[in-house]
């Protein structure tokens, strides 16, 4: 039998002159929420749950400037290398508008307020680093990172956070530099005594490697 299907809705937040954001509603009460970046080409990924049975789930993805440098910017602290000149001022606001304008916004539209063990923030590439930055700093609100092919401008801090979110990384065999970033990070959050799963795969940096692995990480995330 094939499942209801959920649908998509779209918004522009007042944030940077007007910032859209996607949510990605299931046809059922969501058991559990993930917020991203990347907007639209993240929420549709709902889809791949509902085909492989996940547990009703709500995606709610920023949108991400049209310009390449400045969506870096935006996604990476930039704190461990200064050698590709991140903007600290930028990530901070949006920092304060992806974990305060967007919740706030999903909590009033939807009614969706999940608590920590119920809530992930996923990125992949560059929208890695942004998952790994706000889970690290906001282990209250995320209480789930999911992570595929990390960039390498955010690497791990030498001193980590006490409290640290769970984490799943993927990178793939093909994609041999990102699948790095990946095994760094997660030795790290081990090493901080964090609940880490890596998972090196056959595969490739694109959407098509990113969208197999997402059921696995929510499946994951709510076997808790």
């Amino acid at each position: 039998m094939t499942p209801p299907a959920g649908r998509l809705v779209t918004e522009t937040l007042g944030y940077d002159g007007g910032r859209p954001v996607t949510a990605y509603v299931p046809a059922a009460p969501p058991r559990f929420v993930v917020f991203a970046g990347d907007g639209p080409s993240i929420a549709s990924w709902g889809s791949d749950l509902e085909a492989a049975g996940s547990p009703p789930t709500m995606i709610v993805a920023a949108h991400r400037p049209d310009d390449e440098t400045r969506r870096i910017h935006e996604y990476s602290p930039g704190e461990s290398t200064a050698e590709f000149g991140f903007d600290p001022d930028r990530f901070a606001a949006h920092e304060t508008f992806f974990v305060e304008d967007v919740r706030r916004w999903a909590r009033s539209r939807f009614g969706v307020a999940l608590p920590a063990e119920r809530t992930a923030v996923l990125g992949v590439s560059a929208g890695g680093e942004l998952a790994l930055a706000v889970g690290l700093r906001h282990p209250d609100v995320y209480g789930a990172v999911f992570c595929a092919s990390p960039g390498g401008g955010y690497r791990p801090p030498a001193v980590l956070p006490k409290a640290l979110p769970r984490t799943y990384l993927v990178g793939g065999t093909n994609e041999p530099w990102f699948l790095a970033n990946a095994t760094r990070w997660a030795d790290a959050l081990r090493a901080a005594g964090a609940d880490v799963v890596m998972e090196e795969r056959t595969g490739s940096h694109g959407g098509a490697f990113w969208r197999a692995e997402f059921p696995l990480m929510v499946t994951w995330a709510c076997a808790v």
